[in-house]
């Protein structure tokens, strides 16, 4: 079974940003990150796919919005994240 896409919008020095990666990291998730600290067609890509996207990290999974740091903290506590990251 392949596992999902995991994309993560990001900024410089952003401590949201740094410990929802640590959290993929330590699942041993691979992710695409994508730095939108000046802007710039990835910040419109990220609104394209979530416009109501007002701040970061923006965390996608399969494709699929499933929010920030806390949101994908939040999923992890449930035991709801390990099955959207099929693991």
């Amino acid at each position: 079974m392949s596992r999902p896409s995991v994309e993560i919008y990001t900024k410089l020095y952003c401590g949201y940003c740094s410990r929802a990666k640590r959290l993929l990291d330590d699942k041993g998730v691979e992710y695409v990150e994508h730095d939108i600290t000046l802007g710039g067609p990835k910040r419109a890509e990220m609104l394209a796919r979530k416009p109501d996207a007002m701040t970061v990290p923006q965390i996608f999974i399969g494709g699929q919005a499933v929010g920030g740091s806390d949101d994908l903290a939040r999923l992890d506590r449930e035991g709801k994240l390990d099955e959207l990251l099929g693991l």
